[in-house]
């Protein structure tokens, strides 16, 4: 089964959160997506880079915001394509459908950023479009949120549920180590 990678939102609005003392879930996830890249760009395999661009000028994320970068783990190499996406889903007014189709791709393996936002969404429409989704458990993360009922919920049960919600229905969730023996 032809399979991509697809790194979401590894930007540096993200490593600003984080530098800023934010709960986040999952400190590993960045060494996480190193090993998958380097491992799919050792067998030549496909990798397609997802990043997201704000509309409003004062989004940490819009295009002319040192958030948008890219963070160095996550920096494409040449022939690698690069979506950019205004929406949660990396399908929604992009290309990546098209380039998946192109390519013959039956499966793709989502890691990146976040757990519960930009990868779940394009997990979801993955799965939608008949994409055979993988999510990295642990080439992911997430951060604390207050609900508008003012409850706190922490970035590890986040991502827990995150997970969960996906897992056997949406997508195969699966570890670093054990996607890259697949």
């Amino acid at each position: 089964m032809k399979t991509a990678l697809l790194v979401i939102d590894v930007q540096m609005a993200l490593a600003h959160e984080d530098a800023a003392g934010a709960e986040r879930s999952c400190p590993g996830a960045e060494d996480n997506i190193a090993l998958l890249l380097d491992g799919f760009r050792s067998i030549g395999g496909m990798v397609v880079h997802v990043h997201h661009h704000g509309t409003d000028p004062d989004d940490p994320f819009h295009p002319d915001s040192a958030g948008a970068a890219v963070q160095p783990v996550a920096a494409p190499q040449p022939g690698e394509p690069v979506v950019t996406k205004t929406g949660s889903s990396g399908f929604v007014g992009t290309p990546l459908q098209t380039i998946l189709q192109e390519a013959g791709v039956e499966r793709v393996i989502l890691c990146g950023a976040t757990a519960n936002h930009c990868v779940e969404s394009t997990t979801r429409n993955a799965a939608d479009l008949g994409f055979n989704p993988v999510y990295a458990a642990d080439a992911v993360w997430t951060y604390g949120l207050t609900g508008p009922d003012g409850v706190r919920h922490g970035a590890e049960r986040i991502h827990s549920v995150s997970m969960a919600t996906l897992d056997g229905e949406l997508a195969v969730v699966k570890n670093t180590k054990d996607i890259l023996s697949m």
